[in-house]
């Protein structure tokens, strides 16, 4: 799991969560974070706008932790078969 990209990813969750970074860990779920689905989404944009990309619905479901973000994050990050550029606008 790339280091930098877990950094990024735990920094974009305690900025838009406005929750101290060391709270935020790679092994964090989101229940102890006290993220529910609104936030989630809120996350997943910030994420998007971080990362100039557009993470498909099929890798955002099912994700309940900080690790399983950055993973299904990594696949997108990294050119997998669902990754997709960000729209231009």
């Amino acid at each position: 799991m790339p280091d930098e990209l877990s950094q990024r990813v735990v920094s974009v969750i305690a900025a838009t969560q406005k929750l101290p970074p060391e709270r935020v860990t790679i092994d964090s779920t989101f229940e102890e974070l006290g993220i529910d689905s609104l936030d989630g989404v809120n996350i997943l944009f910030a994420l998007e706008n971080e990362f100039n990309i557009n993470i498909p619905d099929a890798k955002a479901e099912g994700v309940r932790s900080v690790r399983q973000l950055v993973e299904s994050l990594a696949q997108v990050v990294g050119g997998g078969p669902e990754a997709a550029p960000a729209k231009q606008t």
